[in-house]
């Protein structure tokens, strides 16, 4: 669940340090969020999780690991983040909806937390031209894809506001789940 009391973000934290020397690590995080060094797949979560943590996003799109000694590229192929479950509390425009992502963030959709509709990158699950999907801001720059199960039970908690826009309530906001 997201609080108002996080902790400063990887990059807030490193401000005013000397930025190491760029490399490119070799690491890549395909379009359901599985995780790749020199092309096998890191297959222990607590590594996976661990690089999310120091995952930086920049202003010009580029992904990033960073740590106080070492600064390196990862490339992405759409969301660097699944969406994996939900929860809902409540009903109606009271009702709050968290999603838990497959490194383990929670994050409650809100007006700091928006979801929004949007085509995948061209080829990025081997399909152009699919259908908007849903996407969550997590932290930072960066953002969790909704997987398709999730959002079918998300679905189910959808409605039509008064505009007659199909999408659903979370904190007091309404968020379209149409383009």
């Amino acid at each position: 669940m997201s609080s108002d009391h996080s902790p400063p973000s990887p990059a807030d934290a490193l401000k005013g340090l000397k930025q190491p020397v760029p490399q490119e690590f070799d690491i890549h995080i395909d379009a359901d969020g599985a995780w790749f060094h020199e092309g096998g797949l890191i297959r222990r979560p607590a590594l996976v999780k661990l690089f999310s943590s120091v995952l930086c996003r920049e202003a010009d799109g580029s992904f990033w690991l960073v740590t106080p000694v070492e600064r390196g590229t990862v490339t992405v192929a759409d969301a660097p983040f699944m969406i994996i479950s939900l929860a809902v509390t409540g009903t109606g425009a009271d009702q709050q909806i968290t999603f838990a992502t497959n490194v383990e963030d929670r994050v409650t959709l809100s007006a700091d937390h928006p979801l929004t509709m949007r085509q995948p990158p061209n080829g990025a699950d081997g399909q152009a031209g699919m259908a908007a999907v849903p996407y969550i801001h997590v932290r930072d720059r960066l953002e969790a894809k909704v997987n398709r199960p999730v959002f079918y039970e998300l679905a189910d908690y959808a409605t039509s506001n008064d505009e007659g826009v199909f999408g659903v309530w979370s904190s007091g906001s309404f968020f379209r789940l149409e383009t």
